[in-house]
């Protein structure tokens, strides 16, 4: 079983900022995949369900962002769960709109969150990095992220949410390298081509006798049209 939390601001009026792209991702996924009804619990929002044979649990704290590893700490206890089994889906400025990466343990890079989820639990547990951009300058992060997103940042904050919904049974799994390539048929979807198909391969496709149908006919030898000539002039 896995403990998937998104990190977020309770409230309406925090619902649409970067710093929520955890909470977003988390309520994609469980209307996608039918997940039960959110329940307030272990200082946060819990909902389970299952991705086939794999349970798990979905949470967003509900203690504001700096103080997250307090709920995470009381759902991994009430489950008994191990960090190694926590997933965090997170808002990352260092990454550009759109891009998404996985990552096991390391540091927090100064993300309020993840500093409380360090301080309770250490830092042996899987990140989804959501990249929201950086806003040019540190002085500038803090109102940056607690704004909403623009209307220019729907398309790409659609795809991104779809993509990790669509990869959320391979993380409850455990298989990352799945679950990105959920995430990037979502984001970067592979394209069939220009539209130019190779001349080369489509008569190959033809049958031998559609091949010989539209050969072109050979040209006429000079010689022969030359012994024509003479012939007709000898009879007039």
């Amino acid at each position: 079983m896995k403990l998937i939390v998104g990190l977020g601001n309770p409230g309406s009026k925090y619902a649409r900022h970067r710093h929520n792209i955890g909470f977003m991702a988390l309520d994609r996924i469980a209307g996608d995949h039918g997940f039960g009804p959110w329940k307030s619990k272990h200082q946060g929002s819990i909902t389970e369900g299952r991705f086939g044979s794999d349970r798990a649990i979905l949470l967003k704290p509900e203690t504001f962002m700096n103080n997250s590893g307090q709920s995470v700490q009381a759902a991994m206890r009430f489950y008994k769960l191990e960090p190694s089994e926590v997933i965090v889906l997170h808002d990352e400025i260092d990454l550009t709109p759109g891009k998404v990466k996985h990552k096991m343990g390391g540091g927090h890079a100064g993300h309020n969150g993840l500093r409380s989820v360090h301080a309770h639990i250490g830092p042996d547990y899987a990140r989804v990095r959501l990249g929201v951009g950086h806003p040019g300058h540190k002085d500038r992060v803090p109102s940056y992220v607690l704004h909403d997103f623009s209307k220019a940042d729907e398309d790409w904050l659609d795809d991104v949410l779809r993509g990790v919904s669509d990869g959320a049974p391979w993380l409850a799994t455990g298989d990352a390298a799945k679950f990105m390539n959920a995430v990037g048929m979502r984001v970067s979807p592979q394209r069939s081509g220009t539209g130019r198909q190779n001349p080369k391969a489509k008569e190959a496709e033809l049958p031998a006798k559609d091949a010989v149908s539209i050969a072109p006919e050979p040209e006429a030898m000079p010689e022969q049209k030359s012994a024509m000539q003479k012939l007709m002039e000898r009879f007039r």
